[in-house]
């Protein structure tokens, strides 16, 4: 590099914590460090680079707030498994709609688990629509609703959270509003068709963040892995039934796929 009277000027050596996190990304990313791999140990890494063990924990921050690596309690420091992300297309909602043979929803379709494999942790209560949830209802804040938070499980592991909410003039003193009938075949689609609003038209709007803490943590997420917010209504006609504020997904485990008939 020259300077305004051309004499060269050195260019500063790149921070030792970024050298270190470089070499490690690359053996990450052409696969001399394969996926469950542990790395070396802080000690080794010190004495390989001729550095201080502040300089490495740096290195292996930086990497894990990528998502590359994950640290375990007494099990060390290891090249994070990233398990294939499964498709995720508008057309599971017309598929829970069919005669099932089987017991399923979106979510085991989605996964490919049986009924038997899938579990959903639920919390129900009784609330009223804030002036966000009022416009998505199209109905004055303060409306009487049915708020329920999932927690969908895929052979005992955390996929998905949703937070959905129903008019509770709708399924109040219904089978709907009763915790214990959860899961229920079919899911919300079969649970409004249960009570004649078949949905006609579903509507989504996705966009992606970081988590909340507790997002985090409910989903064994790694740091530096954001999520995809999914904000839904699902309409019977020119009535929204249901609004889902949010489904909350980890990006690294998810593709969501579109298709549009022109």
């Amino acid at each position: 590099m020259e300077n305004t009277e051309g004499e060269v000027t050195p260019v500063p050596d790149r921070p030792a914590y970024l050298r270190i996190a470089d070499t490690l990304r690359e053996g990450i990313r052409d696969g001399s460090l394969p996926p469950g791999t542990r790395l070396p140990t802080i000690a080794e890494l010190c004495e390989e680079h001729g550095v201080s063990e502040i300089v490495v924990r740096q290195a292996v921050t930086l990497l894990r707030g990528e998502g590359l690596v994950e640290t375990r309690r007494g099990g060390g420091t290891l090249v994070k498994v990233i398990p294939p992300a499964r498709r995720v297309a508008m057309d599971r909602y017309r598929a829970v709609t069919r005669p099932m043979a089987v017991p399923e929803t979106t979510f085991t379709r989605d996964q490919r688990i049986t009924w038997a494999e899938y579990r959903l942790d639920r919390v129900f209560t009784r609330v009223r629509a804030d002036d966000d949830l009022g416009a998505l209802f199209e109905l004055p804040s303060g409306t009487e609703l049915l708020r329920r938070r999932f927690v969908f499980y895929s052979r005992g592991e955390p996929q998905q959270i949703s937070v959905n909410y129903l008019p509770w003039e709708l399924v109040g003193d219904t089978p709907v509003s009763d915790p214990a009938r959860e899961p229920w075949p079919g899911g919300t689609l079969a649970q409004l068709a249960y009570l004649g609003r078949p949905p006609t038209r579903v509507e989504e709007s996705v966009r992606s963040r970081m988590p909340t803490p507790e997002e985090a943590e409910t989903l064994r997420m790694t740091r530096g892995v954001p999520v995809l917010a999914i904000t839904r209504r699902l309409l019977s006609r020119a009535e929204v039934m249901e609004v889902c504020r949010d489904i909350v997904l980890p990006a690294d485990r998810v593709v969501l796929d579109y298709s549009i008939d022109l």
